[in-house]
């Protein structure tokens, strides 16, 4: 176990490597990329080359990211073209919403959808597992800025009982019941489409594990209901679950970029609206590399879980194998 938590350690930061590589690569064959951007309009050509030498954009493009990398190791993520404000002193505190956000919506989403899928797989085509599946349709169907707009208008115009944005009122800052009361809109609507599919996975996978051998045996020897399908069967079962999970973080990070903006949501993915239009490009590269870090840990933690929900998993040199 040691030995591949070593190699999936050292795989997953080639692999951020290669995002830095690509990323700063993308970004500077952009067309109107950073030396065309900062570069105030109406400058003469010698005032152009002096502003490009100031802000570093004269040099070989290697050269820039071989200094944006050396940067980064030693924690510094570069300053914005415009203010030269340190990209650190905007990012940090917009990962930390994100990650409340994030968090709140997760959990939610996972507290509700898998004890209801399980129990629908065992009530399967009743009146709760056709509630799911209409539930479902609409969280797949339904645009996330759409429905963030009609709880708005609902909840906080009309009946006005739900703060309408932002992330905290002017007054309370710091204050975590009214955090409690800001969030339940923007979680409302960043967990639906989670929900939706949790809610299905975790049917699909419990029924699939509910029909296999050992379960008619552990049923044929006569064990109660609820110790087979939560003490055999339910082990089983989570194990495409946490595949899911630990790819979900990605999709998970862009649908809160669009709550974010409707919700005036002080976190990363509106943030990265922002500096997009702006074209900030140093704060733009620095958000990929902090999504890229949380999706390799994602996964790496799903691999992880893979092992703690069942033994049977062995990791080997061939990367996994199942015993």
């Amino acid at each position: 176990m040691t030995e591949y938590l070593i190699r999936r350690v050292l795989q997953s930061v080639l692999v951020l490597f290669l995002i830095t590589i690509l990323t700063f690569a993308l970004i500077h064959a952009a067309p109107g990329g950073p030396t065309q951007v900062f570069l105030a309009p109406g400058l003469s050509p010698e005032a152009a080359q002096i502003q490009a030498h100031n802000l570093g954009l004269d040099q070989k493009v290697y050269i820039q990211y071989l200094k944006w990398i050396g940067g980064l190791l030693q924690g510094d993520l570069g300053h914005t073209f415009k203010n030269h404000i340190p990209v650190g002193d905007i990012l940090w505190p917009t990962v930390k919403n994100t990650m409340i956000l994030m968090a709140a919506a997760w959990l939610l989403s996972l507290i509700i959808a898998i004890p209801w899928g399980i129990y629908n797989s065992t009530k399967e085509y009743g009146f709760s597992d056709q509630t799911s599946n209409f539930i479902s349709y609409l969280g797949f169907a339904m645009p996330t800025f759409w429905f963030g707009i009609i709880l708005q208008q609902t909840f906080a115009m009309k009946l006005d009982i739900l703060p309408l944005s932002d992330m905290y009122d002017m007054d309370k800052q710091g204050d975590i019941g009214n955090l409690m009361l800001h969030l339940v809109l923007p979680v409302t609507v960043l967990s639906l489409g989670f929900l939706a599919g949790y809610v299905k996975y975790s049917r699909a996978s419990m029924l699939e594990v509910l029909n296999q051998d050992y379960i008619r045996t552990a049923r044929a020897k006569g064990l109660k209901e609820r110790k087979v399908v939560f003490r055999h069967a339910l082990r089983n079962a989570l194990i495409p679950i946490i595949t899911i999970l630990g790819i979900d973080l990605p999709i998970l990070v862009g649908g809160a970029a669009l709550t974010e903006s409707v919700f005036n949501w002080p976190g990363m993915g509106r943030l990265f609206v922002e500096m997009a239009v702006s074209r900030e490009y140093s704060v733009l590269m620095s958000i990929t590399l902090v999504v890229s870090v949380l999706v390799v840990i994602g996964n790496l933690v799903a691999d992880i879980l893979y092992a703690v929900v069942d033994p049977r998993v062995q990791y080997g040199r061939g990367g996994g194998s199942a015993a």
